[in-house]
Formats: structure tokens, C-alpha cells, sequence
């Protein structure tokens, strides 16, 4: 994005946030200044990100991980992937945040501030699972339009809250509601203020879940900005896009929420399988929910060399949507034959999960290093990119890394 351009499209108090600080006497700026922070943007420095993430796009900010990064147990904020659909809302103010729950099927439309949701609910803490429902994206053939996302997607931090079902009680829901709708403050690309950049939500089931967040602090801290400051809904192993951020309304429907983002491709896939490139009817499309079960190598970084005879360690993490991982496996023979690793439970359910396994190789060369996850519904990854679908969403084919023995 030219610089110009970047400060025209942010204004000056959009600038002043992304910088966490005010722009001094900026009212004395010439037009059209650049100012000196702004004149090269660096993402990294911006979101407080490690310099070997990947950007994906600017309008909107997206960002991913790469494999080796997300080796902590517990995502820090330098490795978690950013997806937004709409521009960062420009001017936070925590101390007058209000959330407000409202719909056809409340009982009564009420109001909490911050404060309210701090003293009034009891707090939890939990590490949730979160992915992009079009994480791995760029490995289908034909091409789908959107991210070109590879594996680093997916982070697992620790996120404090408020439980959404205690709120929900607080306020009274009537037996015809169906679903929850959220309402962020981020702002759609076109400026156009009627418009939401996405809108998206969960059936009252995933809603009223003990592990549904309304969360407002991400491992210990205020949530950053870029993952949504002051306040988040956070409902792990359901496609990150259901955990809306800068949330200030949640609507409880008798009917499944139409919001921006509910309809079309978004966020949908074929009811049934469909041969690649096949256009799908509306009424054939069904509703992401639980993610599939997924595994991803964390160490060594692909690519690595290992003298012969050394005792090589695997290590990574394995995750499996509403479901818990049992059982991790490794292949280096390109799944000829499968061994399995140790894996550990969650650190709490929809949690991911951590395994490891000391591999040694019977000769110098070339391998792959291939993993694979089996949930406790017996659904294994699949060795292969599973069935095409138009956005591109739920690969979770094997993840693979390159080794080479000399």
C-alpha cells in the first residue's frame, strides 16, 4: 500500500491507535503530511508480531504463522494469526464500552459496560482452540478465491472471560430462540457505516456451552487490539470466524442469524460431495460448525538436517473441533506404514493437544516426515487434500515436513 494512501484510507486517529498513542499537535500537520512513522507501515511492529510471520493482505490485515512458530504450548500473541474482514475500529473506549443483548428472543433488551461483565460474572480461563475455517486453503485445485493460507492459521492461547450462558441467563431467553448473532465495531472496507463487514454466530448449543467465552483478557493481558480489544466472543473449535470480535451486541434469534458473512459461499460448504470446480446450489450448502480433527509438525522447522544415527525428536500439536484427539500417529515412509506417538490430553476440552515421538531413520537421504491425527469419533486426517469446495475451507489434510539425513 503506497503511504499516501495508507494515511488517507486510516485517517489520523485510526493512525493514533494502531500507534497505541496520540498524534501530538497533530492538528498543526500541513496537509497531506506523512508523518515519519507512517511513511514505510510495518506490520510487524504495528501488531506486535514476529517478523517471520507471513502477510497475507493489508486491505483487510490477515496474517498467519508459520509451522516452526507455533511450537509454544500456549500461543503467545507474536505467533497468533490475524484475520479480519473489515478495517480495525479506530477510536476504542474501553472505560465506556457498553455490550448490549437484544432480539427476537430475549426477554427483555439489556446493557452491561465492561466493568459490569468483570464484577457481576464469575471469570473463567480456559485455552481455546482457534482456526480459520480456510486454513490450508492454498493447496486446492482448482484455486479458491480468498487468503492464500497454508497451515499457520490456528493458534491456541489463553483467553479469560465471562461465560456467554451466564449473561445470556442474566438477561432471559425465551424457548423459541435458535440461535446467537454477533455485532463487532470494526468498520467495512467501503467506510459505508450501514454496512458490517461480517456478522456471524452460533446455534444457542454452542452458545450456551461452558467454554463460550465473552472474553476480554488473551494469556494474562488485555486482548490486543488486533484480536479484539476490549471485548471478544471466543468459541473454540468452531471456525474462528464465529468468534467475533469488538463485540458491542449479541442478538439472540428465533431463527438461524443472517448476517453478513451467514449466506452464499461464506463460511459454507457442500452438503454433499462435489466434484472440483462444480458450482453448488444455495439450498446444497451447509453451515461450518465443528472443525475436522488436524495435526500440525511444530519441530523441527521442514527442511531441517540431521546427522546419521542421531535420535530425532518430532514434536507439534493436534486438535479435533468440538472432539478430543485419541490417538497421533507419524509416517516417514510416505504413510506406507504408520507408528505412533506420545500424545497428551488437553490442558481443558477444546484445547489442543501435544505429541511427540523420537524418530530415527534407517539411511542417509531424502524423507518426509508426515503426521495424523485420529478423533474420538475414529475420523483420521486424510493423507490427501479431502473434498474441494468453493471458499477453500477444511483442509485437513496430513501435515508433511522435509528431512534430510547425512
Amino acid at each position: 500500500m503506497k503511504r499516501r494512501n495508507f494515511v488517507k484510507k486510516a485517517g489520523l486517529g485510526g493512525l493514533s491507535t494502531v500507534v497505541m498513542s496520540d498524534i501530538v499537535f497533530r492538528h498543526f500537520m500541513p496537509r497531506d503530511y506523512v508523518p515519519l512513522a507512517f511513511q514505510d507501515p510495518n506490520p510487524f511492529k504495528m501488531f506486535n508480531k514476529d517478523p517471520e510471520m507471513v502477510l497475507l493482505n493489508d486491505k483487510p490485515w490477515n496474517m498467519e504463522a508459520r509451522a516452526h512458530l507455533l511450537n509454544d504450548a500456549v500461543t503467545p500473541n507474536k505467533y497468533m494469526f490475524i484475520r479480519n474482514n473489515g478495517i480495525i475500529p479506530e477510536n476504542i473506549d474501553a472505560k465506556n464500552w457498553v455490550l448490549t443483548i437484544d432480539g427476537e428472543s430475549v426477554k427483555q433488551e439489556k446493557s452491561y459496560t465492561l466493568q459490569d461483565l468483570k464484577s457481576k460474572f464469575k471469570r473463567y480461563t480456559y485455552q481455546l482452540t482457534l482456526e480459520c475455517g480456510g486454513n490450508g486453503r492454498s493447496e486446492f485445485d482448482p484455486p479458491a478465491k480468498g487468503n492464500q493460507w497454508t497451515v499457520g492459521a490456528v493458534s491456541c492461547a489463553e483467553w479469560t472471560g465471562v461465560r456467554l450462558r451466564d449473561v445470556l441467563e442474566d438477561v432471559g431467553i425465551k424457548s423459541d430462540a435458535v440461535y446467537i448473532g454477533y455485532h463487532g465495531a470494526d468498520i467495512h472496507l467501503s467506510r459505508n457505516p450501514s454496512k458490517e463487514p461480517i456478522s456471524r454466530g452460533v446455534p444457542m448449543s454452542k452458545a450456551l456451552q461452558n467454554k463460550t467465552l465473552l472474553a476480554f483478557e488473551m494469556n494474562g493481558e488485555d486482548i490486543p487490539l488486533a484480536h479484539g480489544f476490549p471485548i471478544r466472543l471466543v468459541a473454540g473449535g468452531w471456525p474462528a470466524s464465529v468468534s467475533g470480535k469488538w463485540i458491542h451486541r449479541i442478538s439472540v434469534r428465533n431463527k438461524i442469524h443472517d448476517g453478513e458473512k451467514m449466506g452464499g459461499d461464506s463460511y459454507r460448504v457442500p452438503c454433499e460431495t462435489v466434484a472440483p470446480g462444480e458450482e453448488v446450489p444455495d439450498e446444497n450448502m451447509c453451515i461450518i460448525e465443528s472443525m475436522p480433527v488436524k495435526s500440525l509438525i511444530t519441530y523441527p522447522k521442514s527442511g531441517a538436517v540431521i546427522t546419521m544415527d542421531t535420535v530425532f525428536n518430532i514434536s507439534g500439536h493436534a486438535w479435533a473441533g468440538e472432539f478430543e484427539v485419541q490417538k497421533m500417529e507419524y509416517s516417514i515412509d510416505f504413510g506406507a506404514s504408520w507408528h505412533t506417538c506420545n500424545l497428551n490430553p488437553p490442558a481443558n476440552r477444546l484445547a489442543w493437544q501435544r505429541f511427540d515421538r523420537l524418530v530415527k531413520f534407517p539411511k542417509k537421504g531424502y524423507y518426509e516426515v508426515w503426521a495424523r491425527a485420529t478423533d474420538s469419533e475414529g475420523n483420521k486426517q486424510p493423507m490427501v487434500l479431502p473434498g474441494w469446495n468453493p471458499k477453500g475451507y477444511l483442509n485437513n489434510a496430513c501435515h508433511r515436513i522435509a528431512v534430510k539425513v547425512v
